[in-house]
């Protein structure tokens, strides 16, 4: 789905439609969030590298997250340092939860 300069699609291959609505990348501009189930685990500014979370979830968010890596664990980044920079980015592009 496209409206402006926004869309909304699912990631990897998956033969369930309805299971694809839990793999959401959501594009706002140049700025790309993937999602498994409610949660961003993955994102990229316009310009730079895909950023992506290491599992802390379980193994379907662990599919997830190779089909936005092709399962490059080693470029992952630990939890911590993933949300404070997550955080830094929405702030930036004022899409911090409470703005």
């Amino acid at each position: 789905m496209k409206v402006g300069n926004i869309s909304i699609g699912g990631y990897g291959n998956y033969s369930s439609k309805n299971y694809g609505v839990n793999a959401l990348r959501v594009q706002i501009g140049g700025l790309v969030l993937w999602f498994s189930y409610q949660t961003i685990v993955a994102f990229r500014e316009p310009g730079k590298l895909v950023r992506v979370c290491e599992n802390c979830w379980g193994n379907t968010t662990g599919g997830h997250l190779n089909a936005i890596d092709d399962g490059d664990k080693k470029g992952r980044l630990k939890p911590e340092v993933f949300q404070a920079e997550l955080s830094d980015l929405l702030t930036r592009h004022g899409l911090n939860e409470g703005e």
